[in-house]
């Protein structure tokens, strides 16, 4: 924390409080260096200062007489740009949103460690906080980011559609979700071809909560690749059998997030595996064919993990607030942190469509009454886990993932062939 040259903590408190005596408020000073300047995610700012719940940030920027400039970016350019601006020798951003993968030891040459601020002026009732959200923001056990929003993987069904083919409850299993995508493969009366599953690519992000299933993980958190074991197997195989039966997107490749949001509202795909939080999107019944009929439940294990977990133990992806070692405003930043990470602050942006990070979040009448799915996401929160531990080749390990996962889906090599070739590329990557 920066101190002041030539004054002792006595003196300069003391010239403050005459400072203050004189007319001069210390939060006009904040005010007259400029708006606290947030780098972020657009979502960030959409499910902070949002209606339903209303806007978190400004009894803050009230009480510190600081608005709020929120310069947003999506995910790949957010991370550049924070990572350039923290980079320089010093900078005007204050604070900065960053995703769990990319809370890698470079990281901690470029964000100031919070675990003095986190002792010093604690944030509220940090126990309260997702212990595995806490931990997947530490590189070599120092604090980097306070979470923020969490992204929790689920099974989305469109019940009007299984129906009509017979089923009256989704898949229990992950066997019974592979029977139902064949099965919900067809052409409705209306003309609408629908895919049983759907998906926004085979990314390793989207095909660990396949693994998962069985228990299984691309990269463990020890750093070994194990993408050529059986758990990885099955869900190549998986998205190769659906593939050859027309039941998973003949242009998966291509699909964005934004595309399998049409394909789900417009009835053209069944079932998707994406975040809980689509679920709103889904059904919105301004763009929905199928407003209310869209439901999300936790992603089925294997039959063969019965007794070990009520929910595949599915990926959990997250945000957290950081602050650049070359930021000016270290104290006013850190209050900014602790008030968006507060019970209340939670609270209002759930309410607002963020994933809460506090399990008395999922406690609330009001929360769980906007949030149908709040039950299932609580209990894939019990047991999920990142997609990957983060280091510093992370990046390119995923593009390996990639292109290795379309040839085997595509039928170019064999599954088998596939991941023994991604684990040939990816392990000289990792950490020792």
């Amino acid at each position: 924390m920066t101190t002041t040259t030539g004054l002792d903590r006595r003196q300069l408190l003391g010239g403050i409080a005459g400072l203050s005596l004189a007319g001069f408020d210390p939060r006009q000073a904040f005010a007259q260096a400029g708006p606290l300047n947030v780098f972020a995610h657009r979502v960030m700012q959409t499910v902070s200062t949002g209606a339903q719940g209303g806007d978190i940030t400004k009894d803050w920027a009230q009480k510190n007489g600081t608005a709020i400039q929120w310069t947003t970016f999506d995910t790949g350019p957010l991370q550049e740009r924070l990572f350039r601006e923290a980079s320089l020798s010093e900078s005007t951003v204050d604070v900065g949103f960053v995703l769990n993968t990319q809370v890698i030891p470079r990281a901690a040459n470029l964000f100031e460690p919070l675990d003095d601020y986190l002792k010093r002026d604690p944030i509220e009732d940090a126990a309260d906080v997702f212990p595995g959200l806490i931990e997947g923001m530490k590189v070599a056990g120092r604090q980097l980011a306070v979470p923020f929003r969490h992204a929790s993987s689920g099974l989305h069904y469109n019940e009007e559609l299984l129906a009509e083919k017979g089923f009256s409850k989704p898949p229990a299993t992950i066997e019974e979700m592979i029977e139902v995508a064949k099965a919900c493969t067809y052409r409705r009366a209306d003309g609408t071809a629908v895919t049983g599953l759907c998906m926004p690519g085979v990314t390793y992000p989207n095909v660990i909560d396949l693994a998962r299933a069985w228990d299984g993980d691309f990269i463990t958190p020890d750093f070994k690749c194990v993408a050529d074991q059986p758990p990885m197997l099955n869900a190549i195989k998986i998205l190769r059998e659906l593939f050859q039966a027309n039941a998973f997107p003949r242009n998966f490749a291509t699909l964005s997030p934004e595309d399998v949001n049409v394909w789900m509202q417009t009835g053209r795909a069944a079932m998707s595996l994406q975040s809980m939080g689509r679920n709103r999107i889904y059904n919105d019944p301004q763009k929905s064919k199928f407003p209310g009929k869209i439901k999300t439940i936790a992603v089925p294990a294997s039959k063969t993990l019965a007794g070990k977990y009520d929910a595949a133990p599915a990926k959990v992806e997250f945000w957290g607030l950081v602050i650049p070692k070359n930021a000016k405003r270290k104290d006013l930043a850190w209050s900014f942190i602790k008030t968006m990470v507060s019970r209340e602050a939670t609270l209002k942006a759930a309410l607002n469509g963020n994933g809460p990070v506090r399990a008395s979040t999922y406690a609330d009448e009001a929360f769980s009454k906007t949030v149908p799915y709040a039950a299932e996401e609580l209990k894939v929160l019990k047991v999920a886990r990142v997609p990957l531990p983060a280091f510093d080749e992370a990046a390119r390990a995923g593009d390996f993932f990639k292109e290795e996962a379309e040839a085997a889906v595509l039928g170019m090599k064999t599954p088998e062939e596939a991941m023994a070739s991604l684990v040939k590329r990816v392990q000289p990557l990792l950490p020792a």
